[in-house]
């Protein structure tokens, strides 16, 4: 057996050998990111991302700008990197009028709001994780919870709920006034039994009906538009002292009207979130199921490794989801995805699949780098705007 064993590694070392050789008898390397192997047609222009950087630094999705200085000012009082993402994201938790995070935070099918997040600390090389948590308005503090309390990295539903609530965590009613209007008219465009029968007056009156007040109507657009093309919001957010330790978070609600217990890429450690402290951190918003696939976070930061700048590290993560639908524009236009990166150095960049939002404005994330907390554009792979489907 041990003769057979040693002939099969021999042949499979001298396969490789010629292997290697063949692809430099042929004058090409094989290549060694997605990127270099099949380079997809129409990419949007771009200018490289920054090699260098300064610490501190702190980057989030861009619904996190307004809570930079908060985090900014945990780090230059020597604080704990956690306390200091947590400071960005927490807030944003708390905001009733944010609906793809926390409170507020748009529903599942069945019209309850399941959260996902998790952390990361760099000091400590330790992570924590929630999924379908309910009627905990701050699922990334019991994500830390889990983290420095129990010897577990990840609990999910009514197990995560009930966990919360034996630490000290409040049991609230996390679904706002306007989310609920906006789930009874998605289910009234989705189900003829959500919806006026024939026998009524109007059968096209149901919106209008709900939105009985003008503080009411003044949502309509934005219900129509997340009832057309549910969102998939989130919030990450990156960290570096000055002293070079990090930490990362990600949270969210999840897309909009999911299948109860569903989970995205947000409390999957090595999709929407990872980081190493001896190379730097990741994560993402956006289609979660397309990040999940190709462990996005996890990609970004070995590509980090490999020496790539954090922008060109989130673009190859970027070139291996489209890869997978080879470089079908006409499925690639049906999501959108985005990725966040910061290295230990306090460079940092971010990549979307595509430049604009619905809107027709270029996407942004937010960054403090120690002197002002600021809106900047992603480095987009295709030009144009992404949908949900």
């Amino acid at each position: 057996m041990k003769d057979i064993t040693r002939r099969k590694f021999c042949a499979a070392a001298l396969a490789g050998g010629v292997a290697a050789g063949a692809g430099k008898a042929f004058g090409a390397a094989l290549p060694a990111t997605f990127s270099e192997a099949a380079q997809p047609q129409q990419e949007a222009t771009r200018q490289p991302g920054p090699t260098t950087g300064k610490r501190p630094t702190i980057i989030s999705a861009h619904n996190g700008l307004r809570h930079l200085d908060a985090g900014m000012a945990v780090l230059r009082s020597t604080g704990d990197t956690m306390d200091a993402v947590l400071a960005v994201v927490t807030p944003v938790e708390d905001d009733p009028n944010d609906n793809s995070v926390g409170y507020g935070g748009l529903p599942n099918e069945d019209g309850v709001v399941q959260l996902d997040a998790c952390v990361m600390h760099g000091p400590t090389r330790r992570c924590g994780a929630v999924g379908a948590i309910e009627r905990i308005k701050n699922p990334a503090k019991v994500a830390r919870v889990i983290m420095e309390r129990t010897n577990h990295t990840f609990i999910v539903g009514r197990g995560a709920t009930q966990f919360a609530i034996d630490q000290g965590f409040e049991p609230m009613n996390l679904l706002t006034d306007k989310s609920r209007l906006a789930w009874l008219a998605w289910k009234a465009s989705s189900s003829k039994d959500w919806r006026p029968g024939l026998d009524a007056p109007d059968f096209n009156k149901q919106l209008a009906e709900l939105l009985d007040t003008p503080e009411r109507q003044a949502w309509a657009p934005w219900i129509k538009q997340v009832v057309a093309h549910p969102p998939t919001g989130t919030i990450n957010c990156l960290a570096v002292n000055d002293k070079g330790e990090m930490s990362g978070v990600t949270t969210t609600s999840g897309l909009a009207w999911k299948i109860s217990g569903r989970v995205g890429d947000s409390c999957i450690i090595g999709a929407g979130l990872f980081l190493d402290q001896d190379v730097g951190g990741a994560g993402s918003t956006g289609r979660g199921e397309e990040d999940i696939k190709i462990a996005g976070g996890h990609t970004v930061v070995e590509m980090m490794r490999k020496g790539m700048s954090p922008s060109d590290a989130c673009l190859e993560a970027l070139h291996r989801v489209v890869h997978n639908y080879d470089f079908d524009k006409s499925r690639l236009k049906m999501f959108d995805l985005q990725f966040y990166a910061l290295n230990k150095d306090g460079a940092y960049g971010a990549a979307s699949l595509w430049s604009s939002s619905g809107n027709g404005q270029p996407l942004t994330y937010a960054v403090h780098d120690g002197t002002e907390a600021k809106s900047v554009p992603f480095t987009p792979l295709f030009q144009g705007t992404g949908g949900d489907y």
